[in-house]
């Protein structure tokens, strides 16, 4: 039986970890992990006394903690921009992302009659996301579907929405958002957001004060 070392062991775990890295669709998390996967070799490479292995990840944990700076300090752009779920862009953005939607939002379906808040959400005038809620009571607002594409999954269009944009939603009467959500990736952004989770009727609904 081979017998596999505690350090060859600390290899494999940095292996995995970068290989985990290029997986992830978001490069916040692309960094961060990949950052922690090389720091991990730097370390392996000097204990097996191969400095070019620990000099090379060394390097690669330097860049990641660049490229994270200038991320967390760039001044980036939002806006909000309202639409009508007729819209033929809008109708072939949710064909294109159908999928993913229905992997978050698996209860969702387009109401034909239109939400009473649509949204585009653009980041540096990219389209980053789509808002669509509805009216529940004279001052709730229930989230049908607040999707974002995989490259923006950093929580800042949430912040935006959500938080920084708390009068948009005030200025039309509602005091409240709610909604409901089947999915663990969904659930940690709604917790992310400052949701609170309720039982109604065996389903977790969460509810947001404005």
């Amino acid at each position: 039986m081979f017998e596999i070392s505690w350090l060859e062991w600390i290899g494999y775990l940095a292996s995995v970890i970068i290989m985990a890295s290029m997986l992830m669709s978001s490069i916040l998390r692309l960094r961060w992990i990949n950052m922690v996967g090389a720091a991990i070799f730097c370390f392996y490479g000097f204990m097996i006394s191969a400095p070019p292995v620990g000099f090379l990840n060394g390097f690669i944990v330097l860049i990641n903690i660049y490229y994270l700076v200038k991320i967390y300090r760039r001044k980036e752009y939002f806006t909000m921009l309202e639409i009508t779920t007729s819209d033929r862009f809008f109708l072939n953005f949710l064909n294109y992302y159908e999928r993913e939607i229905k992997q978050l939002f698996p209860l969702f379906q387009l109401d034909e009659k239109g939400s009473t808040v649509n949204l585009f959400i653009l980041r540096n005038m990219s389209l980053a996301g789509v808002f669509l809620a509805r009216e529940f009571s004279h001052d709730t607002l229930q989230v049908d579907l607040d999707f974002v594409i995989p490259e923006y999954r950093d929580f800042k269009l949430g912040h935006f929405i959500l938080n920084d944009n708390r009068e948009f939603f005030l200025q039309k009467g509602y005091r409240r958002l709610i909604t409901w959500s089947t999915s663990d990736e969904h659930t940690r952004y709604l917790k992310k957001m400052k949701f609170q989770a309720v039982e109604d009727n065996g389903k977790m609904k969460f509810m947001k004060d404005l």
